[in-house]
């Protein structure tokens, strides 16, 4: 289908005339260049460098997405980050793009959207498919006819979707354009990375691991934690203030007693159904989870579980119950006949309603579709009708043609796919559709039909395993005891040894988090969580199929982390140094031989070959990269290093040949080349990592979502 009808489909009421009336008010007028924010709220979602995002303007943005994106099921929820993470950019780039003066004028949109570099999405609706070239006086003289709709509501939202995305990319593109030209890489600096990309170097090594120490023997204090913290502090900063939990849960989930009782449900109207002389309002009236589809699959198609005894089945028989995922299921068969696999067809539309809107009288429709099929019958060129009187503007360009896979049945209009899979090749009709898209009357001609074979149509009464009352009755009220009787740590600890319950913890919780890793989504706790301090105990909250009781047992602000959380990371980190300094002092004293060195440690000399400085590997050690640097240290060529404390132990090391091999890039030029290519590649990316690491961002979310 053509972008003119997605936009159709996403917006509900735009239609090209909005197109036409947006992209000429954008050639002629500024007005949506630069255009300034909404204002007339105090409500203020955040700050970016002192400017402000506000709640209308944030939520025009949010609602735009949800309908974007509605058909891929994405939630509210889950777009509030999209927006927030769109807005924030959006800022500090238009920020910086007045730094510089850049500026994108309406002379350059007009250059833009007319000119060979058009928008895809706008190529798509006006690209002659025969020969692949742009038809841009097409688009201009279709634009102008449709100038005079200036009052449709949904030019905002076109304007946001479709012209404000253009407009930023052709400043990203400029930005990016003046960046790239700082890009540098001097001779020298390809030289040198293209010798160590190609060296190689051998040593014999003695190591002694750290793991011969157990750890238990080495305690580390919060002391400790905290010197290691000052000396790595860049390792240990956080962007956001998190939260973390402990958390009990009691399970609401079906039974094995609530199963039976649905399945005993579905049991008892199998002999319903298989009376049942209209089955699709059958399934209607006892409200089946599985919806009737008046449609024939083939076999090689069908998607259930029993689908083999299914095709067997008799017409009019049923088969089950059996379970389908959450549901119990029985299975009529209605009718089977041939169907091909897909259909070709080529049609002419003439519409008398859009999305509800009156478009043509009926009368005047049937009138036309009536004339065009005898015109066509009466050898009138089919190409010629569609271009001059199809209302389909996504089949103008391939003669009005179109080729539909079976699955697809569901997706056109009833009386259009019975035409088209279930006629004969060589039919000629015309038939009237209504669906909530549009009506009108179609001329179809079907011209080929693929790969045909048994199609089976079946009527599936489906019933979900739901949880019975008196299941969610029962956790509900055990975890409203343990929450009560745990209004501290120390009970929370207690009452969970006491139920046999082993609490799990969540880490890292964020303020403008919806969603807990291991419990699922509800914003509702995580309000909960920032709403309270450390040590308080929650009320139950329903979260999925359980309902869980928490703890909140630590609160990290943003900055540098504390001990508790930075423990996780430093302790062995730390434990290894102090191992390093008990390795060095009791097993590497002193040796004119590494033979020497390997009897003192108690180890054996072992040999390193053909190891690459790129990539500092050491075969049965892992990635020694201080290892591998100071075997290909010229001073130490031939002679025996110092003790050496890298990841996986303390090493001493006799370097002996370093060699060059031939590598993948021919010579310091063609690499010169990659490296400048890449920074550019990763210069968009890391450019507004730094522009946003360096902003002022206030963030107010959690106030409001």
């Amino acid at each position: 289908m053509s972008v003119i009808q997605k936009i159709r489909d996403k917006y509900a009421a735009v239609v090209i005339a909005v197109i036409a009336l947006s992209l000429v008010g954008f050639i002629l007028m500024d007005a949506f260049v630069g255009r300034s924010r909404g204002a007339g709220t105090s409500t203020t979602i955040g700050k970016v460098n002192g400017e402000q995002i506000e709640r209308n303007d944030f939520e025009k943005k949010l609602t735009m997405q949800q309908q974007m994106y509605a058909s891929q099921g994405a939630q509210r929820d889950q777009l509030i980050g999209n927006v927030w993470d769109q807005s924030v950019d959006d800022i500090v780039m238009k920020q910086e793009y007045e730094k510089l003066g850049l500026q994108f004028t309406t002379k350059e949109l007009n250059d833009l959207l007319f000119g060979s570099n058009a928008p895809q999405w706008l190529k798509n609706e006006f690209t002659d498919q025969a020969t692949g070239q742009f038809k841009v006086n097409d688009a201009k003289q279709y634009f102008a006819q449709m100038k005079k709709q200036k009052d449709n509501p949904n030019l905002e939202m076109f304007n946001e979707a479709y012209i404000k995305p253009t407009i930023t990319q052709a400043l990203r593109e400029k930005y990016m354009a003046l960046l790239n030209q700082t890009i540098y890489v001097p001779k020298w600096m390809a030289e040198k990375s293209l010798a160590d990309q190609n060296s190689k170097a051998g040593f014999s090594y003695v190591s002694v691991p750290y793991t011969s120490i157990a750890d238990s023997t080495v305690k580390v204090s919060d002391d400790d934690v905290k010197a290691y913290i000052n000396k790595h502090k860049e390792e240990f900063k956080q962007e956001d203030e998190t939260r973390s939990i402990s958390h009990v849960s009691f399970s609401a989930f079906p039974n094995a007693q609530d199963s039976s009782t649905v399945y005993n449900q579905v049991n008892n109207m199998k002999s319903e159904l298989a009376i049942a002389t209209d089955a699709q309002n059958y399934l209607t009236r006892v409200s089946s989870e599985t919806p009737y589809l008046d449609a024939y699959v083939l076999g090689s198609k069908i998607m259930v579980p029993n689908a083999d005894s299914i095709k067997t089945l008799a017409d009019g028989k049923v088969f089950g119950p059996y379970l389908d995922g959450k549901n119990y299921t029985v299975a009529k068969m209605i009718s089977r006949r041939s169907i091909p696999d897909s259909a070709k067809v080529r049609h002419i539309l003439i519409k008398t309603a859009e999305k509800g809107q009156p478009v043509m009288p009926d009368s005047i429709a049937k009138l036309r579709i009536d004339s065009i099929a005898k015109a066509i019958k009466a050898g009138a060129d089919f190409n010629s009708m569609v271009i001059k009187y199809s209302d389909d503007q996504g089949s103008k360009a391939t003669a009005g043609e179109y080729t539909f896979p079976s699955t697809q049945f569901s997706g056109i209009s009833k009386e259009f796919a019975e035409t088209a899979f279930y006629g004969s090749v060589g039919d000629k009709k015309v038939v009237k559709v209504e669906n909530p898209s549009y009506s009108g009357y179609h001329y179809i001609e079907v011209l080929n039909h693929l790969n045909p074979g048994t199609g089976y149509k079946v009527a599936y009464l489906s019933k979900t395993i739901d949880a019975s009352q008196e299941t969610i009755n029962t956790a509900n009220n055990a975890a409203a005891q343990f929450s009560a009787g745990s209004r501290n740590q120390k009970q929370f600890e207690q009452n969970a040894a006491k139920e046999k319950i082993q609490p799990l913890t969540a880490v890292d919780i964020k303020p403008n988090d919806f969603s807990i890793p291991s419990l699922g989504e509800s914003r509702q706790f995580v309000r909960w969580v920032y709403d309270n301090k450390v040590g308080d105990v929650s009320e139950p909250y329903e979260i999925g199929d359980s309902y869980v009781v928490a703890l909140i047992t630590s609160a990290q602000q943003k900055g540098t982390m504390g001990v508790a959380k930075a423990r996780q990371t430093a302790e062995q980190f730390i434990r290894n140094e102090r191992k390093a300094q008990q390795i060095i002092a009791s097993k590497f004293k002193g040796g004119a031989t590494i033979e020497a060195m390997a009897q003192g440690a108690g180890e054996q000399v072992l040999r390193a070959d053909s190891v690459s400085f790129a990539q500092p590997f050491i075969p049965n050690v892992g990635n020694e990269p201080k290892i591998t640097g100071a075997a290909f240290n010229k001073s130490l060529q031939g002679k025996i290093s110092e003790p050496i404390a890298g990841n996986t132990g303390v090493f001493v090391i006799k370097a002996d040949k370093i060699s060059a091999v031939a590598g993948a890039i021919p010579n310091a030029d063609e690499l010169r080349k990659q490296m400048v290519m890449q920074l550019k590649q990763m210069g968009g990316f890391r450019s507004m990592e730094a522009l946003k690491k360096a902003a002022d961002i206030k963030d107010n979310r959690a106030d409001f979502y």
